[in-house]
């Protein structure tokens, strides 16, 4: 069950060699999901225009795709980028944005899962309606528990074949075969809006820093996050001052400290 390199390790190996990530993702969220992955060591391009993104994603390190602000140019450039992260044998990560709302978000998402997502990442309320049950969510917030949606994150893994975290106050990662779960964080991380999107852009970046180990890149973007928050709830009055205190916590977490603090346990 033990990932053979340490979250600290893997953290480490991403700031040494800051990897390229290219972020489709929405308005919301390009401004801090940038910031979030220059603190945390990586290098982000956002690129998404349907006549660029598939050429960039073969220079890419890795490619993560967000549904939040939809359009169908932006469709056009996510599933070229998609096609050409396969072709170029480039992971890449889907972040299924309130797909169950409208018909056009149901559709593109089934299109994208058909080009093979390396990893999933979205929230309780996603990944039960995209494993096919009936989930309680409203727009883009989450109605259900992580742990309600543990059952449907195994199952879609195993047909999709990919790794499925389910992200909340307690983060649930799996491939379907191996569980884990991923405590920490703060209640304030709700209050910031993009904070998500911005993990899967973060996870991108850790899975191209360890390919080898898919599974424990997963697990440290998420307990590198966990971290992180807990630390920026520490002297934030609200969800203002948390937001730049997260991105001073997230530059500041070094190897030794994100071992020492992660709370990872088996599922």
């Amino acid at each position: 069950m033990q990932s053979k390199i340490t979250s600290g390790a893997m953290l480490k190996a991403m700031r040494e060699k800051p990897p390229l990530v290219q972020c489709i993702t929405n308005y919301v969220a390009m401004n801090i999901a940038a910031n979030v992955l220059l603190a945390a060591g990586a290098s982000p391009a956002m690129v998404h225009a349907a006549e660029e993104a598939s050429e960039f994603a073969g220079i890419a390190n890795a490619l993560t795709i967000n549904i939040g602000t939809l359009s169908t140019q932006w469709l056009e450039g996510m599933q070229g980028a998609a096609k050409a992260a396969n072709a170029a044998g480039k992971l890449w990560v889907l972040d299924p944005v309130a797909h169950y709302a409208t018909g056009f978000r149901r559709a593109a998402v089934a299109d994208l899962l058909e080009l093979r997502p390396t990893i999933i990442r979205g929230n309780a309320s996603e990944i039960i309606a995209l494993a096919g049950g009936e989930s309680r969510g409203q727009g883009v917030d989450s109605r259900d528990p992580v742990e309600q949606a543990e059952d449907s994150a195994r199952r879609l893994a195993e047909r999709q074949r990919t790794i499925v975290a389910v992200t909340g106050a307690v983060d649930f990662v799996t491939d379907g075969a191996r569980a884990v779960r991923i405590a920490g964080g703060s209640a304030l991380m709700p209050q910031v809006t993009a904070l998500g999107c911005s993990l899967t852009c973060l996870v991108g970046a850790f899975a191209a820093t360890a390919p080898e180990d898919l599974f424990g890149a997963t697990v440290a973007a998420l307990a590198t996050f966990a971290v992180a928050g807990e630390d920026a709830a520490l002297g934030a009055a609200g969800p203002g001052s948390f937001s730049w205190r997260f991105l001073d916590a997230l530059a500041a977490i070094d190897a030794e400290t994100l071992d020492a603090r992660a709370r990872v346990s088996v599922a």
